[in-house]
């Protein structure tokens, strides 16, 4: 990392790593050892993950949308933004200081979203509520790990297996898509979503806002997102 910065916090990720929340004026980022996993000033995929989720289930009444880790809730906050006042929201956070540090430390940028009545916060591990679900969501976005495989916590790795996203697809209704933000592409993730009988599309984002100097004068730094809808 470029800049300075202060730790703020630790955190302890179940089975995982050890995270720290670490500050630099108004900017924040969270990291393990090397690994920065989310920043303040880099977040436009994180948004996109949302709108272009929510624009693939527009025409759906009353969605029903799980978003997999809170992060900085640039995710979430974008959802918000995008779904009627008839949608609903679970946010599976399986980090509790993670949501300590959003009405903490970082109050500013969560902004009230965890207040939405739309919203519900589970403390638990996302894959739990996915197979707990049959034909319950619209939607299921993911941005626990830097891409598909448990980076964080290895026990993630079934998420992005065929028996997952065969999950996945059953706590999906007819038409629903299960996107999934990534540092990087991965051609063999491609290939499990369309054999675990999703139609694929990948795009590719760019992870500054597009008002920003770095979108303008910095380098291209492009996320993947991949849009898997259940046939």
């Amino acid at each position: 990392m470029m800049r300075e910065y202060d730790l703020v916090d630790r955190a302890q990720v179940p089975g995982g790593v050890e995270l720290q929340l670490l500050r630099s004026g108004e900017d924040f980022a969270i990291v393990f050892g090397q690994n920065e996993l989310m920043s303040s000033d880099m977040f436009a995929s994180e948004q996109a993950l949302a709108t272009l989720t929510c624009e693939r289930i527009a025409a759906q009444d009353a969605p029903q949308v799980l978003i997999g880790g809170y992060g900085m809730g640039f995710t979430l906050r974008a959802a918000l933004a995008a779904l009627g006042k008839d949608a609903s929201v679970i946010v599976a956070e399986l980090v509790p200081q993670i949501l300590v540090w959003a009405r903490g430390p970082m109050h500013r940028l969560t902004d009230g979203c965890l207040d939405d009545a739309r919203v519900t916060l589970v403390i638990d591990d996302v894959g739990l509520l996915i197979h707990s679900a049959a034909s319950g969501y619209d939607a299921i976005l993911l941005d626990v790990d830097n891409g598909p495989e448990g980076l964080t916590r290895r026990r993630n790795d079934i998420l992005y297996s065929p028996a997952g996203l065969q999950a996945s697809r059953k706590a999906l209704r007819s038409g629903g898509v299960l996107a999934v933000w990534s540092a990087d592409g991965d051609g063999d993730f491609t290939q499990r979503l369309e054999q675990a009988g999703f139609d694929v599309s990948e795009v590719k984002v760019n992870a500054f806002p597009a008002d920003t100097d770095q979108a303008s004068d910095g380098p291209c730094v492009n996320h993947h997102i991949w849009f898997a809808r259940k046939r």
